[in-house]
């Protein structure tokens, strides 16, 4: 066994410990990991672990007396307050072999730092439960060998950032520590580049605009974030409206003078007709874990193919295209060089599936 231990603040008052085990998460300055006895450099990896236990698993362990508060066994029903402290006998954590596999990658800039990949479509970035091959990590130990940082542990060597498994474009990976932490300072700093275009549902009232509202662990689903929840981190995404799909087709209004043109349900001069979907781009200001599929649907755009925050379904037809998961694509990534200092810019074509939704036709931005 080893233990793991949860210091209380205001963030997590008013919730039952077997909920709150489940939907917090254990990282950041909240909490305090007290176990000295794992492997240095596993650290990240027992987080995963632990951020990925069922709330049966969690229930199990407080029946067991394996959850106690203030030294002391609690019921699942147990509300903590503000100051306890919690500790977690956790049984050892079995850490699989994770082993380089022969996959192409779409390799779109290298040197000896860094290495940008346009990520595929229902490709994972990296190794966790349930997916341990196939993914982002095993291509990349079998292309870099051992040039990966290892900061992020054994199951996320070079992994700086990710994207979720249906958005496709570019992400960055670092083939030393140095040239992590780097990038890992960049995305502190919210200064590295980020601009994703997707395919939302409905008309926008207005041709930009700001999502700001708080992401965190959704309290009713564990496996779903939520936006202005409690335990919520700060989240800010910024969009503009490339196009809109309607009954008379795609029509690009991203052009200079876009800005006079109605995007809601009709236009002026019938050009548009009634709006079904809107293709927009967004910049993130933070990166959040799924930030703008959650900020589009807080606000009523959820994205086309999201079958966890929209309305539809695994083999859906729309427009024509049989709906993989949601219409999402990392287009721009920029970036400061760890070694050379100079920033540096990648861009990403639409992937075939986004450009069938949009009718082959490109935006003039």
């Amino acid at each position: 066994m080893n233990e793991f231990k949860i210091i209380i603040d205001d963030s997590f008052e008013d919730l039952r410990i077997d909920k709150l085990l489940a939907v917090s998460p254990f990282m950041g300055d909240k909490k305090q990991d007290a176990r000295n006895d794992f492997p240095k450099g596993k650290e990240n990896d027992e987080n995963s672990y632990i951020n990925g236990m069922s709330r049966s698993f969690i229930r199990k362990m407080i029946d067991n007396g394996d959850v106690l508060v203030n030294g002391k066994p609690v019921k699942a029903s147990f509300v903590p307050k503000y100051g306890d402290e919690i500790l977690l006998n956790l049984p050892e954590m079995i850490v699989p072999d994770i082993v380089a596999e022969n996959i192409p990658l779409d390799i779109v800039y290298e040197d000896d730092d860094v290495i940008v990949i346009n990520k595929p479509k229902g490709m994972v970035v990296h190794p966790a439960a349930g997916n341990y091959t196939g993914t982002i990590v095993n291509a990349l130990m079998y292309h870099c060998k051992d040039n990966l940082s290892g900061i992020n542990g054994v199951l996320r060597p070079g992994i700086v950032h990710r994207i979720d498994k249906d958005t496709t474009g570019l992400i960055v990976a670092a083939k030393n520590d140095n040239a992590h932490r780097c990038l890992a300072e960049q995305l502190k700093e919210h200064s590295i580049t980020r601009r994703y275009q997707a395919i939302c549902c409905g008309a926008f009232k207005e041709p930009q605009g700001r999502v700001e509202a708080t992401i965190g662990r959704s309290p009713n689903d564990r496996k779903k974030m939520a936006a202005n929840v409690k335990n919520g981190k700060e989240a800010a995404t910024n969009y503009r409206v490339l196009g809109v799909i309607g009954t008379n087709g795609y029509v690009d209004i991203s052009s200079d003078n876009a800005t006079t043109k109605n995007t809601g349900s009709t236009s002026t001069n019938n050009e548009i007709g009634k709006v079904t979907y809107s293709h927009i781009e967004c910049i993130l200001e933070t990166g959040r874990t799924h930030q703008i599929r959650v900020h589009m649907a807080y606000i009523g755009h959820p994205l086309l193919g999201d079958f966890t925050y929209g309305p539809f379904k695994e083999g859906q037809k729309v427009l024509g295209v049989e709906l993989q998961g949601q219409c999402l694509h990392a287009g721009v990534l920029g970036f400061i060089h760890p070694t050379t200092g100079k920033y540096m810019e990648f861009e990403a074509p639409l992937p075939e599936y986004f450009q069938k939704l949009i009718g082959n036709k490109k935006p003039s931005h």
